[in-house]
């Protein structure tokens, strides 16, 4: 099934070459977030083709499930100016050229290094690089101290895009927590027994006020 692999390599590699290209050239900025979406999944489709499936789930889950839904969000809300984008564009087309080639000649000389000059012998533990369990075992237990400030410092990220996201409206009236908490049933509650016979003189009172009214 060597043949059948191969395939499937080459056509996600068409496939995410085709939407890389449509990222940019394409008019609508949803449609190019959308294409972004297509390009990362398959791209994660070549990286379980390539058996590193730990790549592919952060690439998917991470990317594809967070990042690119919040861009998409963020575009859907956001009115774009199609001929004000156009022009900044055409102002910094030199600069994106001198970055595209820089970028495009550092893609060509690790290519160039690792299928030109590589060695032909694969080492045993590279089978076990793309595991999921490998890479945890190595997270967290040698870089378990990492892990955690890495954790911690997301945490206060966090908090702190909440906080900053924050506005309180003068408009509306609200009763902070702390004066709710401390609200007493009794101030706001009064329970009044009422007799039978009392009850009744009420109801028919007012049954006989509606029955005047009527016309």
């Amino acid at each position: 099934m060597e043949w059948f692999e191969t395939a499937l390599f080459y056509s996600f590699a068409i496939i995410l070459l085709g939407s890389a290209v449509c990222v940019v050239v394409a008019k609508n900025p949803v449609h190019s977030v959308l294409y972004l979406v297509l390009s990362f999944f398959t791209g994660g489709a070549l990286w379980l083709l390539l058996q590193a499936e730990f790549l592919a789930m952060i690439l998917m889950l991470v990317y594809v499930g967070a990042v690119m839904v919040l861009f998409l969000f963020v575009v859907m809300m956001v009115d774009f100016d199609i001929a004000t984008i156009k022009r900044i564009a055409l102002q910094n087309l030199a600069a994106a050229v001198v970055v595209g080639s820089l970028m495009a000649a550092e893609m060509v000389a690790v290519i160039y290094r690792g299928f030109a000059r590589g060695s032909t012998s694969v080492p045993d533990v590279a089978s076990q690089i793309g595991l999921t369990a490998e890479i945890g075992k190595v997270l967290f237990s040698r870089y378990l101290l990492q892990i955690e400030l890495a954790a911690m410092l997301l945490l206060v990220a966090l908090i702190a895009a909440v906080v900053l996201t924050i506005r309180r409206r003068n408009d509306a009236q609200y009763t902070r927590a702390e004066v709710a908490v401390r609200v007493d049933p009794k101030d706001r509650l009064q329970m009044i027994d009422i007799a039978p016979e009392k009850r009744a003189q009420v109801g028919g009172e007012t049954d006989s006020a509606q029955k005047g009214d009527q016309p």
